[in-house]
């Protein structure tokens, strides 16, 4: 069977469906949830910034999502990966995450989607829920 492509409702629903999982919602009424677990961010809608912009127009992106990754290297090997839609920008140097375009995240598999955005949960997760959460799952 064939994974459909991935949706920006998927990355919702991945990272609500997670345990333990908070939802902060910003306080300047635009829908830029930040997902989080014992108080630690894993993936959020981030407001547009002067680090991510278009190359051609300089106009900043006002779709991107940050995902945390599992180390530094997890994430360079995701940026590297020219199949991928994922990117960082000098301001995350040395910061274990990446980020993609919402409009991009259709370049992604929903079955792959689900397994950064777990990883991203596992990463910031306390020991004992990860093990429990990884026991639970059987991997």
């Amino acid at each position: 069977m064939r994974d459909r492509k991935a949706r920006v409702a998927d990355v919702h629903a991945v990272a609500q469906g997670l345990p333990h999982v908070t939802v902060w919602e910003r306080d300047d009424g635009t829908d830029r949830p930040v997902y989080q677990i014992g108080a630690k961010s894993f993936v959020f809608f981030r407001t547009a910034r002067p680090d991510a912009v278009d190359p051609e127009t300089g106009e900043k992106y006002d779709d991107v999502i940050m995902i945390w990754t599992e180390s530094e290297a997890e994430k360079l090997a995701l940026v590297a990966d020219e199949s991928t839609p994922f990117f960082s920008t000098p301001h995350f140097d040395g910061h274990p995450s990446v980020l993609v375009r919402a409009s991009r995240i259709g370049e992604l598999g929903r079955q792959e989607l689900t397994e950064i955005i777990q990883d991203a949960w596992l990463s910031r997760a306390s020991n004992r829920r990860a093990t429990t959460w990884l026991k639970e799952h059987r991997l």
